[in-house]
């Protein structure tokens, strides 16, 4: 007789216990249900359509290139000039060939020669100059099988990094690097103004050649150092014609800065 209530205590124990594991199983199926919606709707609602890209916060660029990445990509681009008696730089701005360089590397000479850098040589014309700039274009008779036109930059900043690129005391395409050490400044002793001051090593044979900035663009052309011991020789200071001014000037017959040009 003591039995009948305890059996009773337990079928009802049972039925509780049932109760609740239905109710698992139906919230875990909820659960199931709701995941299998959310991928539904995250992969285009089903329809075959991409989902939306979600916006990120503050994009971080990612075309920094390391310095021999740049030498690499531009190093096809830097030009040997031999005018006369003088060396310089320049670098290939255009599909056609046309070559930036400074004014003071070929002033005065019309025997001007260029050296590619897969060795093809040619003669060269100079189709403008701008003294009071200190930039020349030259065009050359003949052109390498490739031509690689450097890409054309702008924007500067204060304590960027940059890259030479030159022939400095004949050591053709040598490259230093440094940073953007000041904007809008004079050559020292000099008529150029609005220049980009930077402490990459440059030196005679440097002038003319490209400055580049840490994805590889021409941000600047070399057209002189400061020179406080007077024996052209390289005292941490450098200066470039910024891009935006070397290719916005008509042709000028002012006269050239006549400072430390290199």
């Amino acid at each position: 007789m003591e039995r009948v209530p305890q059996e009773a205590d337990a079928a009802e124990a049972q039925r509780a216990v049932a109760g609740r594991t239905r109710r698992f199983v139906v919230a875990g199926g909820v659960l199931v249900v709701v995941a299998m919606l959310a991928y539904w709707l995250g992969s285009g609602g089903g329809n075959g359509e991409a989902a939306a890209p979600r916006p990120s916060p503050t994009p971080t660029p990612s075309a920094t290139l390391t310095v021999p990445d740049v030498f690499k990509r531009v190093g096809p681009s830097v030009v040997v000039i031999q005018a006369g008696k003088s060396l310089g730089t320049g670098v290939i701005a255009a599909e056609d060939g046309r070559i930036l360089t400074a004014h003071h590397v070929i002033k005065g000479t019309k025997d001007v020669n260029l050296t590619f850098a897969d060795g093809t040589k040619s003669k060269a014309v100079v189709v403008s100059s701008n003294p009071k700039r200190d930039i020349a274009t030259l065009k050359p008779a003949e052109l390498p099988e490739i031509v690689v036109p450097a890409t054309l930059g702008g924007a500067v900043a204060v304590g960027a990094p940059v890259v030479a690129i030159g022939n400095p005391l004949g050591l053709t395409y040598s490259v230093s690097t440094g940073v953007v050490s000041g904007l809008n400044r004079s050559a020292e002793k000099g008529d150029l103004s609005g220049l980009i001051q930077f402490d990459a090593s440059v030196n005679p044979g440097s002038s003319g050649g490209p400055l580049l900035d840490a994805r590889g663009l021409v941000i600047g052309v070399v057209v002189s150092i400061a020179d406080p011991g007077g024996d052209e020789a390289f005292a941490g200071i450098a200066f470039a014609v910024p891009i935006g001014l070397a290719l916005g000037g008509s042709e000028g017959d002012g006269p050239p800065g006549d400072g430390p040009l290199i």
